[in-house]
C-alpha cells in the first residue's frame, strides 16, 4: 500500500466508521499520546528501564500503526499530501545527508 492509498483508506474508514475527523488540536494530543506509548515500549524493551509486567504484551507494531494512523488523520484533515511530502524529504535528505553520515566518525 503507498502513501496516497493509506490517506484514501483512513479517510474512508472515518466515513463509515467515525462520526467525522476530531479537529487538528485533539489529533495533535492524539499523536502525542501515541508517541508516548511507543516512547515507553522502545524505553523499556530496548533502553536501560527494566520493563514492567504490564508493558510485556505492548505490542510495537500496534503502536507505530496507531501513530501512523494519527499522521494520516492530520494529513488528510489539513490537505497535505504525504506521499509527495515524503518523497520530496527523502529527496532532500538523500542530497544533504548522504556525505555527511559516511564521515561522521561517531557512526564508524
Amino acid at each position: 500500500m503507498n502513501i496516497k492509498n493509506a490517506q484514501l483508506e483512513v479517510d474512508n474508514w472515518i466515513k463509515a466508521h467515525g462520526v467525522r475527523y476530531f479537529n487538528e488540536l485533539t489529533n495533535m494530543a492524539q499523536l502525542t499520546e501515541e508517541v508516548g506509548e511507543v516512547a515507553r515500549i522502545i524505553a523499556r524493551r530496548y533502553g536501560e528501564q527494566s520493563e514492567k509486567e504490564s508493558d510485556k504484551n505492548k505490542d510495537l507494531a500496534e503502536e507505530l500503526a496507531d501513530v501512523m494512523f494519527v499522521v494520516l488523520c492530520l494529513a488528510n484533515q489539513t490537505g497535505v499530501n504525504l506521499e509527495e511530502a515524503f518523497s520530496k524529504k527523502l529527496d532532500l535528505k538523500t542530497k544533504r545527508d548522504h556525505d555527511r553520515h559516511h564521515n561522521n566518525e561517531k557512526l564508524k
